[in-house]
């Protein structure tokens, strides 16, 4: 009864037994709700390491490119890759969310709903399957059953009239061969053709019956299959359904920030001005700079000067600030100061007892302080 069929296994589904793929169905549905959650909880974790990764980069290169050689709009078109990358992050841990978060817990309620594990024996929905289709195939086994024996007997009834036959045509060739045993073997010729013939009639008759009930095997089967179809087309439904969700959380091309983002920053890069850079740079460290050109300048004696001395013998270093320090009569000659030098002199403020003596022998030799 086997039948190859195109996608098969060469076993028929109407063969004893062989509805057990369709019931094992219904465990690998389980198990593939559990392999859709393992898939797309690894791809979260792949977002969220993405995500990372990219937060972690554009921290390092905002730092690099900041302290770097580049400048000017350059520099600002190539923070917006860092920018850009932020933003990006922040859309994946979305993803990463939605992909964790909602979609799986949608996975594993439908789980919940559709698959009902019981204490022992697996889960319910498949032992209830079992149990159809052994009720719906239990008659027509045993039908088949009999069919079985009625074909043993009776090919084992054929295969004992060849025999008796061969035996009975060895004798006839044998002219030793008594007469009454040569009548034994025809006799025995004669009984194993009418036990094969009653046994085509019992073969006959049961494989009759067994076609005769195939109909209603066959409706009470297909029921059955019809109602695991209709379980494994929620299934499916639903996993079409599941997978449209991942998909519409990792279409990040339909996402109106995510298409935002690559904008501005192709704006940012063609908003990259080398002229202005060249400009700016001109001004800011090339001859566009600002700068203070020498220039003469009179030399003026300090207004204030602390002279420090300090006496022989260990004694205590008096400090005198000269307010007004007259040229020597040499230096006058060479250099006549102006006549309004806009310093006021203070000589005559100075009482006998305080005002210094400057003796100043010539220009060469420094200036002596002596207090009275």
């Amino acid at each position: 009864m086997s039948v190859a069929r195109e996608g098969g296994t060469g076993e028929s589904f109407w063969e004893p037994g062989h509805y057990s793929r369709t019931v094992k169905r219904i465990d690998d549905g389980n198990r593939l709700c559990n392999e859709v959650l393992s898939c797309f909880q690894e791809r979260a974790r792949i977002e969220k390491q993405y995500a990372q990764q990219l937060t972690n980069w554009s921290k390092k290169w905002k730092t690099m490119v900041e302290k770097g050689a580049q400048y000017g709009t350059l520099e600002k078109a190539w923070h917006a890759f860092m920018l850009a990358a932020d933003k990006l992050s922040e859309l994946h841990l979305e993803m990463q969310q939605h992909l964790a978060g909602a979609d799986s817990a949608k996975v594993k309620h439908w789980q919940k709903e559709a698959f009902h594990r019981q204490l022992v024996g697996g889960f319910k929905e498949t032992r209830e399957t079992e149990d159809e289709f052994c009720k719906a195939q239990k008659p027509w086994v045993k039908k088949l059953k009999e069919v079985e024996v009625a074909k043993r007997s009776f090919h084992g009834a054929c295969k004992e009239e060849r025999a008796a036959q061969v035996r009975e045509h060895n004798g006839r060739a044998d002219q030793s061969m008594a007469p009454d045993q040569l009548r034994k073997l025809q006799e025995r010729v004669e009984r194993s053709s009418q036990e094969m013939e009653k046994g085509r009639e019992r073969y006959e008759k049961s494989l009759e019956d067994l076609n005769k009930y195939n109909p209603k095997y066959m409706e009470d089967m297909e029921q059955v299959f019809d109602t695991c179809q209709d379980s494994e087309r929620k299934r499916l439904q639903f996993f079409k359904e599941v997978l449209l969700d991942f998909h519409a959380h990792l279409d990040l091309s339909s996402v109106d920030s995510f298409r935002t983002i690559y904008r501005d920053l192709h704006k940012a890069i063609v908003a990259a001005n080398e002229q202005e850079d060249l400009r700016w740079w001109h001004n800011t460290h090339g001859p566009g700079m600002p700068m203070s050109w020498p220039q003469f300048e009179e030399w003026f004696p300090e207004a204030n000067r602390a002279i420090h001395r300090k006496e022989k013998c260990g004694q205590v270093t008096e400090e005198v600030t000269l307010t007004n320090i007259l040229p020597s009569s040499g230096s006058m000659s060479r250099s006549s100061p102006p006549q309004d030098s806009g310093v006021k002199d203070y000589s005559s403020d100075w009482s006998d007892e305080d005002s210094p003596r400057k003796c100043v022998s010539g220009p060469d030799e420094a200036v002596k302080v002596k207090s009275s």
